[in-house]
């Protein structure tokens, strides 16, 4: 299912994305060596509630995953990269952590997520990693706008990636957003220019890079959700929600 929306929608979704920026933002200013995923997950629940909104998480039951995943936000640590389940871990110094979220707030979806390095020390090639996702992200952002193909933003996705020298992985990728948190178009991260879904005003999408340092190949946790890198190697995400406009495109998670 594709959806587009009504311009006289477009509101909607721009709080719908400011409030999952907010979350976002003060969730990273709380990430603290000590810090555990289940308060980050708390403090999730406490601001989603507090604004009227709903987690797209809790009742999520995918045929990939041992659902429902029963918490409000994914928290990825270091080879951890995908559907991170929050558990009790104490983060350390050097953890190099992803957060995940979505929302819908007035029936509309926002979906974004962010890694981060916590505390002081730099883990080796852990900057690289969440460059190399920040700046594909903005290649796809730069691309997309009406008449864009999705092929465009998956080719500009991959090229920065592989250009800093990671492999991709297109099992999971970006998606359509709107009244549901997964819809078509899949945004692959890596694909060819000029192919696939053309791009109309209304649309939502939801593009999210994520790399691995050293392979393309995942392994899924015994929690039956987390996904690791098959190599134990770090790993990082970077996710915003935009929409098509007549004129390009609006991103609505900008978190500063």
């Amino acid at each position: 299912m594709i959806e587009i929306m009504d311009a006289a929608e477009l509101p909607r979704a721009r709080a719908a994305g400011a409030l999952v920026a907010r979350i976002l933002r003060t969730l990273q200013e709380r990430s603290e060596v000590g810090t555990d995923l289940l308060d980050l997950d708390r403090w999730a629940r406490e601001m989603i509630q507090e604004a009227g909104a709903v987690s797209c998480y809790v009742d999520y039951a995918p045929s990939f995953g041992r659902g429902p995943f029963g918490h409000h936000l994914c928290t990825s640590v270091n080879d951890g990269v995908l559907h991170g389940l929050p558990h009790p871990h104490a983060l350390a110094d050097g953890d190099l952590l992803t957060l995940d979220l979505a929302v819908s707030l007035d029936g509309v979806v926002a979906d974004s997520a962010l890694s981060f390095v916590v505390g002081d020390r730099r883990p080796a090639g852990a900057t690289e990693l969440v460059d190399a996702t920040e700046r594909a992200l903005a290649a796809a952002i730069a691309v997309a706008g009406p008449g864009a193909r999705v092929g465009d933003l998956s080719h500009a996705i991959g090229e920065v990636l592989t250009g800093a020298g990671y492999s991709v992985n297109t099992q999971f990728g970006g998606h359509g957003v709107g009244s549901t948190m997964h819809q078509d178009p899949h945004v692959p991260n890596a694909g060819a220019p000029g192919r696939g879904y053309k791009l109309r005003p209304g649309l939502l999408l939801a593009l999210e890079p994520w790399v691995m340092a050293d392979t393309d190949r995942l392994v899924t946790d015994a929690d039956g959700w987390t996904l690791r890198s098959a190599t134990g190697c770090l790993t990082a995400h970077s996710e915003h929600t935009v929409a098509i406009t007549e004129d390009g495109c609006e991103v609505l998670t900008l978190r500063f």
